[in-house]
């Protein structure tokens, strides 16, 4: 059972959102609360495992309370929100900085037809977004440890860069809110297809990959064995099994013993891809704790890919990141806000 905290200012909205919530035999909303001020009370007193956010409410609004939830008690945040965050862009990067793992707009009521379709995203968001593992986060970001940390020297390719015929994309803790901020950016023609490792708890790679699914206009997916990989379509690790790819444009999974901790690894997948596609493959690697995902990035580096690394000021952890950087095994570190433009940027025809 998935315990959730809805916060709204509104009563109706809050009983609207419950019942939404409770059509579902696996979730339970196990409080509520009508301002940032009693959420960030019945977030320390509950111990909910997701909380559904308001943004603007009175005392506090919901910005506030993110921050100081994420600070003292830190839980999945959903914000679910009337605001018209296409014209309002800066509410949700700043809510995405400050922890919240998903961002929901909520139509007008119940008579809109979008009204089923946010209904069933809000389910799925909830239970995808339970899984996700969230850490303390200072309320003021920390200056960037890129600059004082200790970095290889670059490493130089062994070749020119080729035609991208991959992406490879590696993520943990963070990971979903980022991957669904560089998915949803990406055109549907782009015609290239995205295999992505990211750690997330058992169980829950199917819901990511639904809520994925109905956020961008690309085609996503769990790995199947055999898959071919086709443009336009991603692909994410399955549960516990590790992704690979090889030359022939086919998925492979393999049982074989986790690397660094991990199965799937990144840094397999990485290396598969590197041995694959070598210069016509671009790689990314996002949020997360640890270093998995690092010596895959230097094996990409060595044979000539574009390789891109999430700065520290949008990692929600800067561990990955940060132990690809120290490899020298990066070219480009880029904020999460500006990682697709720059994919399609850096793609070779």
């Amino acid at each position: 059972m998935i315990k959730i905290l809805v916060v709204d200012d509104s009563a109706v909205l809050r009983q609207s959102t419950r019942f939404i919530l409770e059509s579902d035999p696996e979730l339970k909303v196990i409080g509520e609360a009508g301002n940032g001020a009693e959420a960030v009370t019945q977030a320390a007193r509950l111990r909910p495992d997701v909380i559904t956010m308001d943004l603007r409410m009175p005392k506090m609004d919901g910005l506030d309370a993110i921050r100081e939830i994420m600070a003292e008690t830190p839980v999945p945040i959903v914000v679910v929100t009337g605001v018209d965050l296409d014209r309002e862009m800066s509410l949700s990067r700043q809510a995405t900085q400050l922890g919240a793992v998903s961002i929901l707009q909520r139509p007008e009521g119940v008579a809109s037809p979008d009204y089923k379709p946010f209904a069933m995203k809000l389910i799925r968001q909830v239970k995808a977004m339970s899984s996700v593992k969230v850490i303390h986060r200072a309320r003021t970001l920390n200056t960037n440890v890129a600059t004082r940390m200790n970095v290889s020297e670059p490493i130089v390719p062994v070749c020119a860069p080729q035609p991208t015929q991959i992406v490879a994309i590696g993520s943990s803790t963070g990971g979903p809110a980022a991957l669904h901020k560089i998915l949803s950016a990406m055109p549907k023609q782009f015609a290239i297809p995205i295999v992505i490792v990211q750690h997330i708890s058992f169980g829950f790679v199917e819901g990511l990959a639904s809520w994925l699914n109905d956020a961008c206009a690309l085609t996503v997916q769990v790995a199947k064995l055999g898959d071919r990989l086709e443009p336009g379509k991603v692909y994410l690790a399955p549960d516990d099994r590790h992704l690979v790819v090889d030359r022939f444009n086919r998925v492979n999974l393999n049982d074989a013993p986790p690397m660094g901790g991990h199965r799937p690894s990144v840094t397999m997948l990485f290396q598969s891809v590197a041995q694959a596609y070598g210069a016509s493959a671009l790689a990314v690697i996002l949020t997360g704790m640890g270093s998995d995902g690092a010596p895959g990035m230097k094996a990409l580096r060595q044979a000539g890919a574009i390789t891109i690394a999430q700065d520290q000021q949008s990692c929600v952890v800067f561990g990955m990141p940060k132990e690809a950087i120290a490899l020298g095994a990066i070219q480009y570190v880029v904020s999460l806000d500006q990682i697709a433009q720059k994919i399609r940027e850096l793609v070779v025809a």
